[in-house]
């Protein structure tokens, strides 16, 4: 049986199958699975959307390095980031202390077929949503590429094959996931 000794931070682009994957995982695990963004609409009772046109994005950015230094701080779990938490240096910083931080890597293609329907992303809300996520896809890439471990995502792979590929390469993190007793 395996063990989860760190918290797994899943990050990467809307659309990369965090949550989705990172579900998978957590329960391959059996472990809890956590969203910070999710978390942080429970904490301010107001969805992100809100929270972005009340308070502004400095504000939110404030939360979410709050509330996912107390989920790192939490038993090991895995943590599913929104899209831009990682472009932070200090959340790189509190992630890389406390957890690992895998990177989804989707391209831009597979992305857009995820996320063009979606009324969920207050980002893509533009004349051009496409352009609005190459544009972001390509200035968050050098930040993304920061991530302890990345693995590739493929239209033509299923969640749970997903999620096996993201266990793979943990595996191979004896400080993160190990072989226990059952």
């Amino acid at each position: 049986m395996l063990r989860l000794k760190k918290t797994v931070v899943m990050v990467g682009m809307m659309g990369a199958g965090k949550t989705a994957v990172g579900t998978a995982v957590a329960r391959a695990l059996k472990v809890p699975f956590l969203d910070s963004d999710e978390e942080i609409v429970k904490a301010a009772s107001r969805s992100i959307a809100e929270i972005f046109q009340r308070d502004g994005e400095a504000f939110f950015r404030d939360r979410e390095f709050e509330v996912i230094g107390r989920l790192l701080r939490g038993a090991p779990c895995v943590l599913s980031t929104g899209g831009g938490a990682f472009l932070s240096e200090r959340n790189r910083s509190q992630i890389n202390a406390a957890g690992v931080s895998v990177w989804l890597r989707a391209d831009l293609d597979l992305l857009w077929q995820r996320v063009r329907h979606k009324t969920t992303r207050p980002l893509l809300r533009t004349a051009n949503p496409r352009e609005t996520l190459r544009a972001l896809h390509e200035a968050r890439l050098p930040a993304y590429a920061l991530a302890d471990l990345a693995v590739d995502a493929s239209p033509d792979y299923s969640i749970e094959q997903m999620a096996g590929r993201v266990i793979e390469a943990l595996q191979a993190r004896p400080d993160v996931l190990e072989e226990g007793d059952a």
